[in-house]
């Protein structure tokens, strides 16, 4: 019963090798859906409007007790769903909610920023400077969310057991490096 938590550059592929890892290992993914299941915990929709809205393009200013009740509500989705196991925790700071418990592989997705640019612009069939924003825009979003909620730095190499640079790994070999991990990491705390 192993937990993935995967935390993801925009443009990284991370979503897309996370995708392949749970197919792979049939486990499951929570990515969206936990937060609105924080959010209606919260009893705070608008909370996680606020969160998933990474570019800040519909103005929503949740107040602080808000934030609190919802990041208390991610904490506690997140606690569950790693203790049912077998589940890839895509964002919302897993890393640094799960850090201390034991059996769990925290995973950092990443690429130089140009090549994520080059990839957004082509996926989204958008001009280079608009993506480039959009990257750097969502880059600093991710910072300060793990800061503000949890005063870590999202950029620090020893919240992570493993980093993948998809510049220079397809997702498949990334695929491969994190089950090849999850086998070593969930034998380890087996024995």
């Amino acid at each position: 019963m192993a937990v993935i938590t995967v935390s993801r550059q925009y443009g990284s592929l991370g979503n897309v090798v996370v995708n392949m890892v749970a197919q792979r290992l049939g486990y499951r993914v929570a990515m969206r859906d936990l937060i609105n299941q924080a959010a209606l915990r919260a009893g705070s929709p608008v909370v996680a409007l606020a969160v998933i809205d990474e570019l800040h393009l519909l103005g929503i200013s949740p107040t602080s007790e808000e934030y609190q009740a919802y990041i208390r509500a991610v904490q506690t989705v997140i606690e569950e769903l790693a203790a049912e196991g077998n589940v890839i925790l895509a964002g919302r700071g897993g890393q640094a909610v799960l850090r201390n418990r034991p059996g769990v592989l925290h995973v950092k997705m990443i690429a130089p920023l140009e090549i994520r640019v080059q990839r957004l612009a082509e996926r989204h069939h958008i001009a280079l400077q608009a993506a480039r924003a959009q990257a750097r825009a969502s880059d600093r979003e991710r910072r300060l969310y793990l800061k503000r909620f949890y005063d870590l730095d999202w950029n620090d190499p020893l919240l992570y057991d493993l980093v993948i640079n998809t510049a220079r790994l397809t997702p498949e070999a990334a695929c491969d490096l994190i089950c090849i991990a999850v086998q070593q990491h969930v034998s380890r705390f087996k024995g």
